[in-house]
């Protein structure tokens, strides 16, 4: 490597990811920026149509190589066929952006245990299991860069949130113990902690009295994230530049939780 090399740090060319949650969101909007980066991608979603879209959209804007794939993150076998056809398809996978998640919102004593399980189920196991299944590659290749989407609600709390927040904070704690793991093989593990991006999972609540006061009017900058705002993270996270950093939390949410 260079010893001084600059933004050439941050390229990902000849480099594989998969990006979990892929399809739309967040996740998509770092599938583009690792793209931009020269990776290669595999969209991973449940939604094998939107998926199958997004790379297509992928391939013709940046030039790399992509593929799709249908997945429900909590499912062993399926998190297997992920990385297996990951691997088929690019040979090598440097790069695991977690990002499949879901939010159920509401009072403890109005949500359903089935409610809360399935939040658990989808943000934590997925999350682990997606990471099991691709550790294996990145110890044979002895790189690896994975990268958890936590959130600034992994690390201070909000009403009728007990959910999300406490799957969050579950990904922040897996992150660390899973950095920790992991450093012997030049692998990497760190979590983004977005704050409030307007994307699909908050648009229902975007006009609400709650998020103009307590979410988008508590933060530093007085707005919704845009979010092509987490790409500089995920890229940063992602690349050779962050060879260094491991078992941190990235917050980017306009100072929500500066307060």
């Amino acid at each position: 490597m260079d010893p001084l090399p600059g933004l050439n740090q941050f390229r990902m060319d000849g480099q594989a990811a998969i990006v979990t949650g892929g399809s739309k969101g967040l996740g998509l909007a770092i599938a583009q920026g690792l793209a931009s980066a020269g990776a290669s991608i595999l969209i991973a979603s449940r939604n094998l149509e939107q998926a199958t879209e997004a790379a297509a959209s992928i391939a013709r804007l940046h030039s790399v190589n992509t593929d799709a794939v249908s997945v429900d993150v909590t499912s062993e076998s399926d998190c297997i066929a992920m990385v297996d056809r990951a691997k088929q398809k690019f040979g090598r996978i440097d790069i695991l952006i977690n990002s499949a998640g879901i939010n159920i919102r509401g009072p403890i004593d109005q949500v359903r245990p089935s409610d809360f399980q399935s939040v658990m189920s989808t943000n934590v196991n997925g999350t682990w299991m997606a990471c099991r299944s691709v550790v294996p590659i990145m110890k044979e290749q002895r790189y690896g860069r994975i990268v958890n989407l936590a959130s600034a609600l992994g690390l201070v709390g909000l009403a009728n949130r007990t959910p999300y927040a406490s799957s969050k904070g579950a990904v922040v704690q897996m992150t660390r113990a899973l950095a920790l793991e992991l450093a012997e093989y030049t692998i990497t593990c760190n979590a983004i902690c977005p704050g409030p991006f307007l994307t699909e999972m908050n648009i229902p609540i975007a006009n609400s009295e709650e998020a103009l006061t307590s979410i988008v009017g508590a933060t530093a900058l007085k707005r919704w994230g845009n979010l092509e705002e987490i790409q500089g993270a995920a890229i940063y996270l992602a690349s050779r530049a962050s060879s260094y950093t491991t078992g941190s939390m990235l917050v980017v949410d306009g100072g929500w939780t500066s307060h």
